[in-house]
């Protein structure tokens, strides 16, 4: 099965650039192999602003492994990052390219109605001359808000934080922070209107997303 995402993001705080208005296009795709082999691919599209700033272009994939009756995934993966990064506050940009290798878990969780996803990833990654390394904590919320007679309900809340570790000196990297309202049209769709902030060391951006979930 495939997922395809696409975010529209409305940042409240520009950095070096006038339009405040930007978006994100992002793909995520699943391909079942059997019952517990599957292939991950992903392809994230930013700009700055509507259209024709590109801020980031990420291209991942990755090869997992589910067990623990469909609750566990664990994955081995490589992504490739593009940024387009702006100078200061000058209108000029450098270009930076990064070779990701990531190794990650995930784990599904229900309490009551309330669905929990944990998921943990490590990354090591090669940007251009340096050699980083980060953790990353993910915690995802999903709560369904009515029934229809057949017992799903189509109406949700989602909410997720996920926190980004250096494992250098300047621990902290960025966290980010979503709510949105959600509606699970069928197996197929589903459509969310969220807000999400990311904190970063020294300052914050305000994002409005539009996200549809389309499998297929």
């Amino acid at each position: 099965m495939a997922t395809l995402i696409c975010i529209l993001v409305l940042p409240f705080i520009a950095t070096s650039q006038e339009s405040n208005l930007g978006n994100w296009l992002i793909y995520i795709g699943n391909k079942k192999l059997n019952n517990t082999w599957n292939i991950h691919h992903e392809v994230q599209y930013r700009n700055y602003d509507a259209v024709g700033d590109l801020e980031q272009l990420l291209l991942r994939t990755g090869l997992g492994y589910t067990f623990n009756e469909s609750k566990n995934n664990i994955l081995l993966g490589y992504g490739y990052i593009l940024s387009e990064n702006y100078i200061g506050n000058t209108d000029e940009k450098a270009t930076v390219n990064e070779h990701r290798v990531f190794q990650q878990f995930t784990s599904k969780q229900n309490i009551g109605k309330l669905k929990l996803n944990h998921r943990y990833r490590f990354e090591q990654r090669f940007v251009e001359d340096d050699f980083k390394m980060r953790l990353r904590y993910f915690l995802g919320f999903n709560y369904p808000l009515q029934n229809k007679e057949d017992g799903k309900s189509p109406l949700y809340l989602s909410a997720y934080n996920e926190v980004f570790l250096n494992t250098e000196s300047d621990v902290f990297d960025r966290n980010r922070v979503y709510g949105g309202l959600g509606y699970k049209f069928s197996e197929n769709l589903k459509l969310e209107l969220g807000y999400m902030n990311q904190f970063f060391e020294n300052s914050g951006r305000d994002q409005i997303n539009i996200i549809a979930f389309v499998n297929f």
